[in-house]
């Protein structure tokens, strides 16, 4: 009898137990339903001030997003049913205003095949585009729109040849076709190299682990105190979205390049009139222990003829002797062919020069007036 009377009292309490736990677990339910009808807003808690580097990025964006344009490309196609040719799109990009003149510099790829392009503005407004100029060398081009009244400010031009990596940087464009984007990073590498297009490496780049995805390209990236440093280029990853691998083309590189677009539609090269090979090149080094430009060949009336430069003889048993050597480019030592492209490209036609060259085993000065390349 005790017993029972204690499995009764257990289970009597067992079961009071269940009955407050399911209250308490059903309790807010409950209260909600019975307050839903009066609910309100909760209060806001306030924000406090935006934290210094906040504020400078939100200043920087807005200060620099009025010269960033948004760029879509088309095409002409014939129609195969009707012969009509019709203009299509054809891709999009980013680029920046470069002058108070309407010219707009952006990407060589971005306008690479296109037979139009339109630029808008950030205020919303649209103009067809003229094509001034472009050099596929350094991935740059410039356009032409027609601004009247209301020009946006260019940006401000920085300098790449001082630039540190781990400095902040910030890049403004248009990715996946979204207005006016930006993202932050710093400068994870410098002197960096990238084939182009058109098979051209392209130089001295910028690297930066700033998400830079399709459509960023030709937008500018800027340093902290919101001074051009480089234009958009081009990004390193399998998926072809961002994977923290940028490039960018170096300030100083456009700041050369752009004007002479701008005044002769292209950029001409200074041209040594030396001719030599990549591979061979290297082959050469590593055979002959000697770190330079071989000369293979000599252009006839070049400069490098007139400065009595000798190219290397295949000999009539089949063998090679080799001619001059290229040490260095005004004191700067080479080590491959396209270390001395770069070098003459930091110079202009007319430019005179100063060459170190290893001839018969004898380090030579010599100095060679450029001549204006093709």
């Amino acid at each position: 009898m005790d017993n029972a009377r204690f499995m009764f009292r257990t289970m009597l309490l067992m079961l009071a137990a269940l009955v407050l736990i399911a209250a308490w677990q059903s309790f807010p339910l409950l209260q909600a339903e019975l307050l839903a009808g009066r609910a309100e807003p909760r209060v806001v808690t306030p924000r406090g001030d935006l934290a210094e580097d906040e504020r400078s990025t939100i200043a920087l964006f807005e200060q620099a997003r009025g010269s960033v344009v948004f760029i879509a490309t088309t095409e002409r196609v014939l129609n195969p049913w009707t012969r009509n040719a019709l203009q299509v799109p054809r891709g999009t990009g980013s680029g920046f205003l470069w002058d108070r003149l309407g010219h707009v510099v952006t990407n060589d790829h971005v306008v690479a095949g296109a037979s139009g392009a339109m630029v808008r503005l950030a205020d919303g407004r649209a103009y067809d585009a003229v094509l001034v100029g472009t050099s596929p060398a350094h991935d740059l081009a410039v356009l032409r729109i027609g601004v009247g009244t209301g020009r946006p400010e260019p940006l401000p031009i920085g300098t790449s040849h001082d630039l540190r990596v781990g400095q902040k940087v910030f890049a403004i464009g248009n990715p996946f076709g979204l207005d006016w984007t930006l993202t932050t990073g710093i400068i994870s590498a410098l002197n960096r190299e990238l084939p182009s297009e058109t098979g051209a490496v392209i130089e001295r780049l910028i690297q930066t682990d700033a998400a830079i995805n399709p459509g960023n390209s030709g937008g500018p990236l800027l340093d902290s105190a919101g001074r051009l440093i480089g234009v958009n280029t081009a990004i390193y990853s399998p998926s072809g979205a961002s994977a923290g691998i940028g490039f960018a083309v170096p300030v100083d590189t456009v700041n050369r390049v752009v004007p002479r677009l701008i005044a002769q539609g292209r950029y001409i090269r200074p041209s040594l009139g030396v001719r030599a090979e990549e591979q061979l090149n290297a082959a050469l080094s590593a055979r002959l222990g000697i770190e330079g430009v071989f000369a293979l060949e000599v252009d006839p009336g070049s400069a490098a003829e007139r400065a009595g430069i000798r190219p290397a003889r295949l000999m009539r048993d089949g063998g090679f002797q080799a001619g001059d050597v290229i040490l260095a480019v005004e004191g700067r030592p080479l080590r491959r062919v396209a270390e001395l492209l770069a070098a003459l490209d930091r110079q202009a036609p007319g430019d005179t020069i100063t060459l170190t060259i290893l001839r018969d085993g004898t380090r030579l000065t010599i100095t060679v007036t450029l001549d204006a390349g093709r």
